[in-house]
């Protein structure tokens, strides 16, 4: 199957060639790409360029392709996604301009108004292992933000078990890829090294993401106390997520819980003692891990994942599989 990659020159476009470089059904076709057009994928990403492989213009005029990943930057998207569905190529986008359902959610993340709204609702969320049935078959899907997807993954077995329910606070912590490689004066060695600070306190764009999709999973609505942090790392997303005990409870339930959840998804597992965000490095992996602390009568867990993988280019791709009819695993570590 082709594949063309929009945006192919950023971090998450790198990842998504070195998996599709090994997957046994796509085959990359198409590399686009903004500032760095025209030149080879080498000048960006060393390590994928054998042989030299041409970042051309970004454009929505692909004939012969039958799936594109878009990984471009907020903004970027809409005018493209739009296009391309119109061509009738099926889409994933790893970006944020389509992952909202309506466009005061929309308004409410980004503070203006969709250029498409009436779009939105054609867009399937596209995380598998709570969305699959929808994904499979589909042919527009967002792919969700890597806070999203871990703070997710740890909630929603909990709260369809009964386990919690209002009072969810999510601490969570994010390396620097996760901003983009974009050239940025706070994002500098020099600013991040040795230090961890928190940012968009309050106000951050994925919060409108994880309400929309635990109302979906979840069928109530929740409100969540949501604080990201910038630490000093490359790649990985730790969240820990804290809410009060909705009934009596253990921490060998909540650990049962989560074990049932992932007993069917291939890339959840639940472990025994704090995951860590070294363990998930390079693969599509999301670790779990619950308590129940008696002090305060609350309960705890935590995930991690790889921002770059499970939270972008691995997800889309597992996405793009189900999509496709194949195997979700396909071509995932």
């Amino acid at each position: 199957m082709k594949t063309a990659i929009l945006g192919a020159s950023g971090y998450g476009g790198g990842e998504l060639v070195r998996l599709i470089d090994a997957h046994p059904v796509f085959e990359t076709s198409y590399l686009g790409a903004h500032s760095q057009a025209g030149e080879v994928l080498g000048t960006v990403h060393p390590h994928l360029d054998q042989p030299a492989r041409e970042l051309k213009p970004l454009t929505s005029e692909l004939p012969g392709i039958d799936l594109a990943f878009i990984a471009l930057p907020h903004g970027a998207s809409a005018e493209i996604g739009v296009a391309l569905s119109a061509a009738g190529i099926k889409v994933v986008d790893l970006g944020s301009d389509f992952r909202l359902d309506s466009n005061d959610r929309y308004r409410q993340a980004y503070g203006a108004d969709h250029p498409h709204p009436e779009t939105l609702v054609e867009w399937v969320y596209g995380l598998p292992e709570l969305f699959g049935g929808a994904i499979r078959g589909a042919q527009r899907v967002a792919a969700p933000g890597c806070y999203p997807t871990a703070s997710l993954l740890a909630i929603v077995p909990l709260v369809q078990a009964g386990l919690i329910g209002e009072g969810v606070v999510i601490d969570a912590m994010s390396g620097v890829s996760g901003a983009g490689r974009a050239l940025r004066a706070d994002l500098l060695y020099g600013a991040v090294d040795e230090g961890v600070r928190a940012y968009a306190v309050g106000r951050h764009r994925h919060r409108p993401e994880i309400e929309m999709a635990l109302e979906a999973a979840v069928e109530q609505q929740l409100q969540l106390r949501f604080t990201p942090h910038l630490v000093p790392m490359q790649r990985g997303i730790l969240a820990t997520c804290t809410a009060p005990a909705a009934r009596a409870t253990s921490g060998d339930e909540v650990q049962a819980v989560l074990r049932d959840f992932a007993a069917d998804k291939p890339f959840v597992a639940v472990l025994d003692e704090p995951p860590q965000t070294r363990w998930v490095v390079g693969s599509n992996r999301a670790l779990l891990a619950g308590y129940h602390d008696p002090h305060t009568d609350s309960v705890i867990v935590m995930c991690v994942i790889d921002n770059l993988v499970k939270g972008a280019a691995g997800q889309a791709i597992q996405a793009a599989n189900l999509m496709m009819g194949l195997d979700e695993t396909a071509g995932l570590p």
